[in-house]
């Protein structure tokens, strides 16, 4: 399986990206998978280049080719104006609208203050419900006091779990069920008529 993390971090290094790499290497822990990183900070110039030329570069193809061909996706934003960065939002624009659609997706963000994790529910998860993503119950949100602080291990391993258990095609709680074996006989409706009509002897006239 492959596994992408699309990282929309500014600084190096970068927080967000941090949060991406636990996120993969807690998926990682549950299902055999490949990880690519996408950096969109490297991309920037070639996003801005598609939306004036309608053409993609070749790293930016790239990226896209990745994205669209993954069995799973990791989205993490750094959190602007109480919203996903533009960069990160100009990306999933240069998107083909049904790159993503019945893929996996796990949502996360970082931010200086836990005020904003509501983008998670207020931004991000109607962006992908939108490009027809299943987006993983779990978010992942990771303000800056919550490095080292209890808690946001276990969002990650929560959320983790969640989308392996989608990317492997399981579910994470329901128990194999066996197959039932069928104990009784299909009687085609022709005949169950006929049982039902009178005897043609016995007929009234």
């Amino acid at each position: 399986m492959k596994l992408v993390v699309v990282s929309a971090g500014l600084s190096v290094p970068s927080s967000t990206r941090l949060l991406g790499d636990r996120l993969a290497a807690a998926v990682g822990r549950r299902a055999p998978a490949e990880v690519q990183v996408v950096e969109l900070r490297d991309l920037a110039v070639e996003i801005a280049h598609n939306f004036t030329s309608g053409f993609p570069g070749r790293n930016l193809s790239a990226a896209l080719d990745a994205v669209t061909g993954a069995d799973g996706l990791i989205v993490v934003t750094p959190v602007f104006s109480a919203s996903y960065s533009g960069l990160f939002k100009s990306f999933f624009d240069v998107l083909d609208k049904d790159a993503l659609a019945g893929k996996p997706v796990l949502i996360a963000a970082t931010g200086g203050t836990a005020r904003h994790s509501l983008v998670l529910e207020h931004a991000m998860r109607p962006l992908f419900a939108y490009l027809r993503a299943v987006v993983v119950p779990t978010g992942v949100y990771a303000a800056s006091e919550d490095w080292g602080a209890e808690g946001l291990d276990d969002r990650i391993e929560r959320a983790a779990g969640e989308l392996a258990a989608l990317m492997t095609g399981l579910s994470a709680s329901r128990p194999v069920s066996r197959p039932v074996k069928d104990d009784f006989t299909v009687v085609p409706f022709a005949d169950q008529l006929a049982a039902l009509s009178p005897p043609e002897a016995g007929r009234l006239r």
